[in-house]
């Protein structure tokens, strides 16, 4: 893992406008608000394993967790290097619990065993399409229903699919990614850098809200937080 870290996975919460951003072996929890300045910081930089209890002991405490997506109510599928879980993150509670795994990606997704995605996932968000998800690995991604855990499109290169990444710092991968509360809109990041996207699935006619920016600018309670050097 790099010595300097912005955000290495995000994960929307249950909760409207709350969203989990982890950092190496930290997270902090946010209140955002979309196109304002109204971010609050929710929780202090702390350990995963003082947050979500159920995972002390595991890869996604001790090396930190590189990608996640939310599924069901309180429920989301975590990553981190060839290890994954299906856990219930009971959000602001501390009762969080494992429900399935640790797995390996292969075991826990066999339509991604063999592929790019096997060896770990860089970042997921959550399509507005039945129970969709849009999964990235360097340049590549791909969709899953997280049902079935089957692909549901060829693996492609980002630049194929989102045209609009085309030209920025995103067409030859992304550090992480989430989808707001705001519908078809998703945040994507990478090093210091985010941008909003909106996102029209299966369409190809994706747009970017705003110039790419900063993440300390548009996120200003992060400043003092990120970059996570320890």
């Amino acid at each position: 893992m790099s010595d300097t870290v912005y955000i290495d996975a995000a994960l929307p919460s249950s909760k409207p406008f709350q969203v989990y951003f982890f950092m190496k072996n930290k997270y902090v929890r946010l209140y955002y608000t979309p196109g304002t300045s109204g971010d609050e910081l929710l929780t202090p930089l702390e350990l995963v394993s003082t947050g979500f209890p159920s995972l002390a002991g595991t890869p996604f405490a001790q090396q930190g967790i590189d990608c996640c997506f939310n599924t069901e109510g309180s429920e989301a599928y975590i990553f981190s290097g060839k290890n994954c879980a299906y856990i219930d993150y009971a959000p602001n509670s501390g009762n969080d619990k494992i429900l399935q795994g640790p797995s390996t990606i292969a075991e826990m997704f066999p339509d991604l065993r063999n592929t790019v995605f096997a060896e770990g996932l860089d970042g997921a968000f959550r399509s507005t399409i039945d129970k969709e998800v849009y999964i990235f690995k360097g340049e590549k991604y791909t969709r899953i229903k997280y049902d079935t855990k089957l692909l549901n499109e060829d693996i492609r290169d980002i630049t194929k699919g989102f045209t609009v990444l085309k030209g920025t710092i995103f067409e030859n991968g992304i550090d992480a990614c989430f989808s707001s509360n705001v519908e078809n809109e998703v945040y994507l990041f990478k090093g210091d850098e985010y941008v909003r996207m909106k996102v029209t699935p299966h369409a190809g006619n994706d747009e970017l809200v705003g110039n790419v920016a900063l993440i300390v600018e548009g996120w200003p309670p992060l400043k003092g937080i990120v970059p996570v050097t320890e």
